[in-house]
């Protein structure tokens, strides 16, 4: 799976690249922390509201459910967000080299959502309406 080796990624990246000035450190590692937090605590709701229909593979699962509850009222993929906001935040609070994996995962993650939304569409015809009205990673904007 291509998203964790990306992970895998940046943590290496941030673990061994350049840190950031020492002035800005203490700032940035407390704004990067609050996002981190904050895109773990996402992924973590969406997970749970996805419930047995959560699968890190982009075809539904046969057994799954069509979810427009929770996080999905505001974003058709919030565990995406989740992650990649943790992502940013922990890229900020350790080392700028962080964001360049970092965007090769949200570029992995939009390519995902596309392909998933195909199979969706197939899948649950309610969908398409849910589509329409719903932003794909972040409400009102994207």
């Amino acid at each position: 799976m291509l998203q964790s080796l990306i992970i895998v990624g940046i943590a290496v990246s941030t673990a061994v690249g350049p840190r950031w000035p020492r002035g800005d450190r203490i700032p940035l590692e407390i704004v990067g922390g609050v996002i981190a937090a904050g895109g773990i605590g996402l992924f973590v709701y969406a997970r749970v509201t996805l419930g047995h229909s959560f699968t890190p593979l982009p075809r539904p699962r046969e057994r799954g459910s069509f979810t427009h509850g929770g996080p999905y009222r505001f974003a058709r993929h919030p565990v995406y967000t989740g992650v990649v906001l943790a992502a940013v935040g922990w890229s900020l609070a350790r080392a700028p080299i962080g964001f360049v994996p970092t965007a090769l995962l949200a570029v992995v993650f939009d390519l995902k959502s596309r392909r998933e939304e195909v199979w969706l569409v197939e899948r649950y015809p309610a969908y398409t309406g849910y589509r329409k009205r719903t932003r794909r990673f972040v409400p009102r904007l994207y």
